[in-house]
């Protein structure tokens, strides 16, 4: 069995280099350089943008060559890390807030502080993209925009069943959802998550719940020390995430990742998505659904009328075992000043990293009114940071989707997933210090 695994592996990672062409980073014929560039959260509209923005850069650089890898978002990730381990075929990549931890501790992203010194570009960021960028005198990576979940939902499905507004909370979507849901005539209430980080969605629904006793500055924790796993709240917030799943969800939606979510929205079949801003992008770009058809509407509360507004973000690093960090670098500058990082934000529907970005009407109307309306309402919508740069949440979103799945398919009970989550951020913090 081992041998297989391992066969696997070299297999697919076999593969990935073929794909990238066998090097860290080339130089060609005419003294030129290529470089390699991979990213994760792939998706056809945004990697034509993508391919846009390097022809620009090409175009002002042309002694420079930036090859574009693209694979399936749910591969990604695992693609991503086995090309750092082998040290070949990545120098620009895609490094995210629940990736960034585990690059780091294993030495696989370069430190750009050094090279950005005097860089125009930085007083152009804000302050949240300066955080990022800046990690305690040290640049892994600098953000290209931040996500923060919203409601996505189909405006003539709810009206046509009665109801007269987008649901404000948890329990209002489990009711919408459920009278929706129609197998028979293949629609659906919910987009639900089942597969590829679908613990994240619980965890967001749990910190809902216990909105009132969260620890702002690690959303993992109540206020009294413990994790959030531990408290009442959270086997009530996940019995109705499980009733929404069993009521108002579509079956096959017990493996669905980010792709399958948003494909079964855009294409009419289910009424309710939860997702970030990024989607509204490929919702627009839908022919099946029409403007006046969907909507969004602010994160969703729980029993005390409140959410957790975690702002997750993703950015471009460069690879330590590039042998082109200097063009590699030069490279994400290009993307991450002038008006390249606005015009990537409004093809994904990012909030932006630059400050010039919050005069532009595009960040003010349409989908992204419900995101106006959770930053006016920050006691409604907790802003809360969930330290997703601890070594241990890769680790940990490849056990908890593991064990939500055997949830849903009825191997392991909830009370014992809840308990051993619970067991397992403590033994950490324990660890950590």
């Amino acid at each position: 069995m081992r041998h297989t695994i391992l066969k696997k592996a070299a297999i697919g990672l076999a593969a990935v280099l073929a794909l990238s062409g066998c090097s860290a980073g080339g130089t060609s014929g005419d003294g030129g350089v290529t470089l390699k560039m991979v990213e994760s959260l792939t998706n056809p509209a945004r990697t034509q943008i993508l391919k846009k923005l390097i022809a620009g850069f090409e175009k002002e650089n042309p002694k420079t060559t930036v090859q574009l890898i693209s694979p399936p978002t749910d591969q990604a990730d695992q693609k991503i890390q086995q090309m750092l381990q082998s040290g070949k075929g990545v120098d620009v990549l895609e490094v995210r807030d629940i990736t960034v931890g585990s690059f780091i501790s294993n030495g696989w992203l370069y430190d750009m502080s050094a090279d950005l010194k005097g860089w125009a570009g930085w007083n152009e960021l804000t302050d949240a993209a300066r955080n990022i960028a800046d990690d305690k005198g040290k640049s892994y990576y600098i953000p290209y925009g931040f996500y923060g979940l919203t409601l996505f939902y189909r405006t003539d499905l709810v009206k046509d069943a009665g109801f007269s507004e987008a649901p404000k909370s948890w329990d209002n979507l489990l009711e919408q959802a459920s009278k929706i849901n129609d197998p028979a005539k293949n629609v659906f209430g919910y987009a639900f998550r089942g597969g590829s980080n679908a613990a994240l969605t619980v965890t967001a629904m749990i910190e809902a719940y216990v909105a009132d006793d969260l620890d702002a500055s690690n959303a993992i924790k109540l206020k009294d020390g413990k994790s959030i796993y531990s408290s009442p709240k959270a086997k009530e917030a996940l019995a109705t995430y499980l009733k929404l799943f069993k009521n108002g969800s579509p079956p096959s939606a017990v493996a669905w990742g980010y792709p399958e979510m948003v494909q079964s929205f855009t294409s009419g079949s289910t009424a309710f998505l939860l997702q970030d801003p990024e989607v509204i992008a490929t919702v627009r770009a839908s022919t099946v659904l029409k403007d006046n058809q969907w909507g969004t509407a602010p994160l969703l509360t729980g029993p005390t009328g409140k959410a957790a507004q975690p702002l997750a973000t993703a950015g471009w690093g460069v690879a330590k075992g590039s042998e082109h960090k200097k063009e590699a670098v030069k490279f994400i500058e290009y993307l991450s000043s002038g008006d390249v990082p606005t015009t990537f934000a409004k093809g994904n529907s990012l909030v932006p990293i630059v400050k010039s970005a919050a005069d532009d009407p595009f960040f003010k109307t349409g989908p992204w009114a419900s995101y106006v309306t959770m930053t006016q309402h920050p006691e409604s919508y907790l802003p809360v940071n969930q330290r997703r740069d601890v070594p241990w949440w890769t680790e940990w979103g490849q056990k908890s989707d593991r064990e939500f799945q055997s949830v849903l398919t009825g191997k392991l009970s909830p009370n014992d997933m809840l308990a051993g989550w619970d067991k397992y951020w403590t033994d950490k913090w324990k660890t950590a210090g």
